[in-house]
């Protein structure tokens, strides 16, 4: 039995009573800046890390450290295995929360010099480097960057992760509750009653209402229950107390007004989204125009332990480019937690391009007011799998700028090589293909941009269309909307009349097959000794493309795959199921691409590539029941296009 005291792991046979030797700090130095906070820190920090810790061992199911143990005295940095934090009733109900290698633990605790509220135990053989508390204090004082990482960024990241593991595992029946509930079937938990008012009540019994019920806000609505306006607590300090309104004027004269609603056929993550997106924190409920309830901020956090928001805030606030290369790791950190808790493809692509779109918007924010460009005079468009909400982990820069007449090419192109330099420094690489706003080909006038597609649509050849159509995917990002709002409406009204464009764009989407062999196995090719596929090139790009083309077919505005599929399910005819099956299959595919970039067992250098082999029996199954849906749908296209 094991009479140690805890955090006095065994320490490891090759330093026994010895801190880390010449080569090993330095090797050990190397290991550590794979990870944040240490990749953003002066190696002399990242080596005092090192050089103050001392290396333990803990054996499967031993205890790190718990809230008996007391005040926490060094922090853990986990270099090999897993440790996992169970709190209350998560020891019943199966809820915990695991670091994993690259995690540092428990900050909370260390920074508050108090004893953890959660029990921390080795899952598996689990090596660390452990670090006193003095030592970590005083390594925050002098780097800026570790001190950052432990006192704002991960600490809010790492108390969000742990929420939402916790409710992820703790019940079947939390877990049906996800992110793609209606907000008609939120029940209790997120949608209650609506509580209104109408434009006349006076502002005294509007917000006694308020104080008596315990609501953040008011809903003022007219005799057929349509909504017209709100009013929130947060309101009441600017528009009726500071601005000295007296309580007998009507709740019409303070209201906020249009009100941002939601359908009652829309998701908790249409909420999420628009809470996230308006800086808002209620979103009212409608059927058939009249208000049947309210979500609030807190009624996402309780149906799913997280606030998008939390995070997307941090970004907006971000007040330079230096801060946002820090802020950018909690997307990555944020998308692994939701990987972690099974939120679905479609969900975690989308939440992670919104997070993504807003980082970006931030990043154009503040370079358009460094060149004293007004926003109102450019469009910045997203293009790619950022265009069509679908970024992974891997993604590098897909952009484009929409100019107005009179704004001139220079001043654009200096402050687009700006943004896009600060977006590789935040992670997001530089296109390899140039495509990119600070390329003066993708930087153009609205009426340049409508020739250039004119061009590609009445006379381009396969090769050219072949190149152009990471373009047709575009969406507006920041500025001036209008333009890409234009530009989307000429692209519909030309594709729609042009076979012969679509035959190509067919064609193109069939110069790639589904990765079978004429037996119906999965057909792979070897790469470092594996038996591999590319998920993007052989999977997914595929389905884009047919999507693509029939949804510029069909004049379907949407720019996202699973968005297209569902519309033109029914213009083409096809039974429900199968529809469902193109999507499904998508988005299965995304959701392996995802667990490999997160897990970092994708194969060589490509972020796409994994070893089929690896796989568990089920998910080789439905990979291959997936590649011959693509197959079908690929033969579909053929048939269409091709005859």
């Amino acid at each position: 039995m094991n009479t140690r005291p805890e955090g006095s792991a065994h320490t490891d046979p090759a330093a026994e009573h010895l801190r880390p030797s010449g080569s090993l700090l330095m090797n050990l130095g190397d290991e550590l800046q794979r990870h944040a906070p240490f990749n953003e820190m002066d190696g002399v920090h990242v080596r005092e890390f090192v050089a103050a810790s001392r290396q333990a061992y803990f054996a499967p199911g031993e205890t790190v450290v718990s809230p008996q143990g007391g005040p926490v005295r060094e922090l853990f940095f986990i270099r090999r295995g897993a440790v996992t934090g169970k709190r209350g009733l998560s020891d019943v109900s199966g809820g915990a929360f695991q670091y994993e290698a690259g995690d540092l633990f428990p900050i909370s605790a260390v920074l508050a010099q108090r004893a953890p509220t959660t029990s921390y135990s080795a899952t598996e053989d689990t090596f660390v480097l452990a670090v006193p508390v003095q030592a970590m204090q005083a390594l925050a004082e002098r780097s800026v960057v570790f001190g950052d990482f432990l006192n704002r960024r991960i600490l809010k990241f790492l108390e969000l992760s742990r929420a939402a593991l916790q409710v992820a595992y703790s019940s079947q029946a939390l877990a049906e509750q996800s992110l793609e509930t209606p907000l008609s079937r939120l029940g209790q938990t997120g949608q209650k009653a609506p509580v209104t008012c109408l434009p006349e009540t006076p502002l005294r019994d509007a917000l006694s209402t308020m104080h008596a019920q315990r609501i953040g806000s008011m809903l003022v609505v007219d005799a057929q229950q349509q909504l017209l306006g709100i009013l929130t607590r947060s309101d009441v300090l600017g528009r009726v107390t500071l601005a000295e309104v007296p309580l007998d004027a009507p709740i019409a004269q303070v209201m906020v007004s249009p009100v941002h609603s939601l359908r009652h056929d829309q998701t908790a993550q249409d909420a999420a989204l628009l809470m996230s997106a308006q800086g808002i924190r209620h979103v009212p409920v409608t059927q058939d125009d009249r208000v049947i309830g309210m979500v609030s901020e807190r009624d996402l956090f309780a149906l799913q332990r997280l606030s998008l928001k939390q995070v997307s805030s941090s970004i907006r606030n971000a007040p330079d480019v230096d801060t946002l290369r820090v802020v950018a790791h909690d997307i990555r950190r944020f998308a692994r937690t939701l990987l972690g808790q099974g939120v679905h493809a479609q969900q975690l692509t989308a939440l992670i391009s919104h997070l993504n779109d807003v980082l970006a918007s931030r990043l154009v924010d503040i370079m358009a007011a460094r060149h004293g460009i007004d926003l109102q005079d450019f469009c910045w468009i997203a293009l790619g799998s950022e265009g069509r909400h679908e970024q992974t982990i891997a993604t590098d820069q897909d952009n484009a700028l929409v100019l107005a007449p009179h704004l001139p090419a220079v001043a654009a192109l200096a402050m687009a090589h700006d943004i896009n330099q600060a977006l590789d420094a935040c992670g997001y690489p530089l296109c390899k293909g140039r495509i990119m706003a600070s390329n003066p080909a993708c930087c153009l006038t609205l009426a340049q941009w409508q020739e250039r597609f004119a061009g590609w649509i009445e006379q381009g050849a396969p090769q050219d269309l072949l190149n152009a159509s990471i373009y047709f995917d575009f969406r507006p990002l920041a500025g001036n909307d209008t333009m890409a709002r234009s530009l989307r409406d000429s692209v519909q009204r030309l594709a729609r009349i042009n076979p012969r464009f679509l035959r190509q764009m067919a064609v193109n989407a069939l110069q790639r097959a589904a990765p079978l062999n004429w037996l119906g196995s999965i057909d792979t090719t070897e790469v470092d000794g594996k038996e591999t596929i590319d998920l993007k090139l052989q999977g997914t790009a595929l389905f884009v493309d047919v999507a693509r083309l029939y949804a510029l077919a069909h004049g379907v505005p949407a720019t996202g795959t699973r968005e297209r599929l569902q519309a033109v399910g029914p213009m083409l005819g096809v039974p429900e199921g199968e529809s469902e099956a193109w999507i499904g299959g998508f988005e299965f595919l995304q959701l392996l691409r995802l667990h490999a970039q997160l897990d970092g067992t994708t194969v060589g250098d490509n972020p796409n590539c994994i070893d089929v082999g690896s796989l568990n029996d089920i998910d080789r199954r439905i990979l291959k029941e997936t590649l011959r849906v693509l197959r079908t749908l690929q033969q579909r296209v053929r048939l269409d296009y091709e005859r």
